[in-house]
């Protein structure tokens, strides 16, 4: 299985961007992974939100194939333990799912076509957090994720 995170826009913040692309590293020792960063919409001081969660989800479903999962990572989404997520990942794997596909959207979330396309909803947590940091937490629940699976020592229960 491949593991895809789509994301829109760059990261502004050089560390967070070095502490992210760590933990993708990391996680390429156990599973296939790939973030794509998808530009941001151009003008999008012109638009209203739902203007911009239409723009930014014809971007994404450009990139997504017919036989993708795709979860969105949405506040109002599942949410997980960490050994939970990790169950979660097992399950998907075990079904012999070739891609899935994590999307953080842009500020204001997805439109409408988006949840229409979606296979599900996963949420980090109640609180909110920059787009920006949810890449690094995200990506390090990943790795995390995979480590519990392998009964290795990142994790402590």
């Amino acid at each position: 299985m491949k593991i895809t995170l789509l994301v829109i826009g760059k990261t502004d913040s050089t560390q967070l961007s070095a502490m992210t692309e760590d933990y993708a590293k990391r996680l390429g020792f156990y599973v296939p992974f790939a973030m794509e960063v998808i530009a941001d919409v151009k003008n999008a001081k012109h638009l209203s939100e739902e203007q911009q969660k239409q723009a930014e989800g014809e971007l994404i479903l450009k990139q997504l194939q017919p036989g993708d999962t795709v979860i969105l990572l949405d506040e109002k989404g599942k949410t997980h333990s960490s050994v939970g997520f990790s169950e979660f990942l097992q399950k998907k794997m075990n079904s012999g799912l070739k891609q899935l596909v994590f999307v953080i959207g842009g500020p204001y979330g997805f439109s409408e076509a988006m949840y229409q396309r979606a296979n599900g909803k996963l949420s980090l947590s109640a609180m909110t957090f920059s787009h920006q940091m949810i890449r690094l937490f995200f990506v390090e629940q990943l790795y995390r994720a995979f480590t519990i699976l392998k009964n290795e020592p990142y994790h402590h229960q």
